[in-house]
């Protein structure tokens, strides 16, 4: 019997655990359960947010930084290769989970969303699952509490001691890069929320580039998405009818959106730092590719925004700033 998608992940956190001290994380135990520290306390890095990546993917695919620039500069970019879309990317990546008990909020994901079933999500993807243990990330300022833990385990209903989290801010290194591997995950579920069956995405691959650190966490919040909404790449191999993607694909890149056009820290501020006031069709990288293995063509939409990542990652005047 092949692995679940938790105890793929788990291999991966047991892995960064043992290398705790090289990845500078901090490994904690929390009313019973495992939480390595990627950015809330601990400084964590680079190779710490590929890990988180990882896990969030549950193992189901390639992530790694890339040569890349931006505006002329030295950037390097978050690269994520799949063979297994749905399950890596919708079952288990996608930030479909809101954690807030007993004042605590993080947005969750990972593969103990499959563990939890609970997201509507999974009337129409396969990927539920009763595994042995669950893994999960937690994208939050603090680190998890007693009734935290016990919130989580009740519902993958499990021991609190089966339970591994992953906790960083996405204005940490590792928060943030572990945001931006999730290309990939954006184009589907654009497609999804536009009625695309998902069956039909064979493998993908995505890149975005990773931005400068940002010395607050509106800042960060921004750039990280505009790395995505404005310079996320994304190809995709799919089995379909050429007529359905020439119709939904238009749809999908960021530019689709009446929202589209300025840097999402000044939309998040026009809309009253509402976050779900914000156009939900602008979360989607800026291009995408589709490769229709059914039919051997090639379709392409979407492009890249380079003056607004320059906004975004070096100010208006496209001044480059450390």
């Amino acid at each position: 019997m092949s692995p679940t998608l938790n105890e793929r992940a788990l291999v991966v956190a047991d892995e960064m655990a043992a290398s705790a001290p090289l990845l500078r994380i901090a490994v904690h135990q929390i009313a019973g359960a495992r939480v390595l520290d990627c950015g809330v306390k601990a400084d964590g890095g680079l190779q710490a947010g590929l890990g988180m990546a990882r896990i969030c993917l549950a193992d189901l695919a390639t992530v790694c930084l890339v040569p890349g620039e931006v505006d002329g500069a030295v950037c390097p970019h978050v690269q994520v290769t799949t063979d297994h879309p749905v399950l890596a990317c919708m079952a288990s990546q996608y930030a479909g989970w809101q954690v807030k008990p007993e004042k605590f909020f993080g947005m969750g994901s990972g593969p103990m969303r499959a563990a939890y079933g609970k997201e509507e999500l999974y009337e129409h993807i396969p990927g539920r699952e009763q595994p042995p243990v669950a893994v999960g990330v937690l994208e939050a300022h603090k680190l998890p509490t007693d009734p935290v833990i016990a919130y989580l385990a009740e519902r993958v209903r499990l021991a609190a001691g089966a339970l591994t989290l992953l906790v960083a801010p996405t204005s940490s290194t590792a928060g943030g890069l572990q945001v931006i591997a999730r290309s990939v995950e954006m184009s589907l579920h654009k497609l999804h929320e536009l009625k695309f069956d998902l069956g039909q995405v064979i493998s993908g691959y995505g890149v975005a580039p990773l931005p400068p650190a940002s010395a607050n966490d509106l800042s960060a919040m921004g750039r990280v998405n505009d790395a995505v909404l404005y310079g996320g790449r994304v190809v995709l191999w799919v089995r379909a009818d050429d007529s359905v993607l020439a119709e939904v694909g238009p749809k999908v890149p960021s530019s689709s959106s009446p929202d589209h056009g300025a840097p999402f820290a000044e939309l998040f501020e026009s809309a009253g730092g509402d976050f779900y006031k914000i156009d939900p069709m602008l979360f989607s990288p800026a291009e995408l590719v589709v490769h229709n293995l059914s039919s051997g063509r090639c379709h392409r939409f979407g492009k890249t925004a380079p003056d607004v990542l320059r906004r975004s990652f070096f100010g208006v005047d496209g001044e480059k700033t450390g």
